[in-house]
């Protein structure tokens, strides 16, 4: 199924991924595939790639084809509330928050679990302390705990808490090591610069690729505490710019929604 970290930002599927993922469930779950084609050509997108489109996310499983209506796969449901909370709730780690540390052991036997157990961690916000040793926020434990069961990978790994970590140098020069800064920073201020190109006058359209652009960052970054990140960090810019905005557009957006599909 076509999650929020597979759907890189701007595409045709993208935007549709996130229209269906905005606002499928408050209308019930089902639309026309002609007013999702309407609601696409809103956003610039021409009827027959939007289609195209379409079909793609019923081929990777999240619209199903009704009698008349493509209708939200009751499986991708959990997945878009997972998704809700990770982007409309940014959480921000401050000193002395816990850690969570994750051990895992993948026998040489299971490469692709080991492979899709480290993409998924770093889906999660996982920096990479060593082979095999990740370091992610505390409050993600229930998140990881779902991730290890969902991918397999439970009885290979062991669980830590920390509100301490000691790397034999300073925690901001540790933390470039387990994550890559400097890609971060890049979605970030690509992000801030996608949002100087809004036209907010059209608040469907506005909206949703504000959340298109954004909805990758909140997987991708961690939150690290001030003391972690260099002194003009953008992550707060970025996380100030899309609250605003949200508070400004969303409700808007939800009633040309409701116009456009009737």
């Amino acid at each position: 199924m076509l999650d929020d970290v597979d759907a890189r930002p701007g595409s045709t599927t993208s935007l549709l991924r996130t229209v269906i993922g905005l606002y499928l469930r408050p209308l019930g779950g089902t639309i026309t595939s002609a007013a999702l084609v309407r609601l696409a050509e809103d956003l610039g997108i021409p009827a027959a790639r939007a289609r195209t489109a379409i079909t793609r996310l019923k081929k990777h499983g999240l619209l199903l084809d009704g009698p008349g209506l493509l209708t939200l796969n009751p499986a991708a449901v959990p997945m878009l509330e997972r998704g809700d909370r990770r982007i409309f709730a940014v959480r921000t780690m401050h000193a002395g928050d816990e850690w969570m540390l994750v051990s895992a052991t993948i026998p040489e036997t299971r490469r692709d679990l080991r492979h899709q157990l480290r993409r998924r961690l770093q889906y999660l916000g996982a920096g990479a302390v060593s082979a095999g040793l990740w370091i992610l926020p505390g409050h993600l434990d229930a998140e990881v705990e779902e991730l290890l069961d969902e991918v397999g990978a439970r009885e290979f790994a062991t669980l830590f808490r920390t509100a301490d970590p000691r790397p034999a140098v300073p925690l901001a020069e540790a933390a470039a090591s387990w994550w890559d800064l400097d890609a971060l920073r890049g979605e970030h201020e690509r992000f801030l610069a996608s949002v100087e190109e809004l036209d907010t006058t059209r608040p469907f359209a506005a909206y949703t690729r504000l959340l298109d652009s954004w909805r990758v960052i909140p997987y991708t970054d961690p939150g690290l505490p001030a003391e972690m990140l260099p002194a003009d960090w953008p992550g707060n810019r970025s996380v100030e710019a899309f609250q605003r905005l949200r508070a400004e557009l969303a409700d808007a957006a939800l009633a040309h929604v409701r116009d456009a599909v009737g």
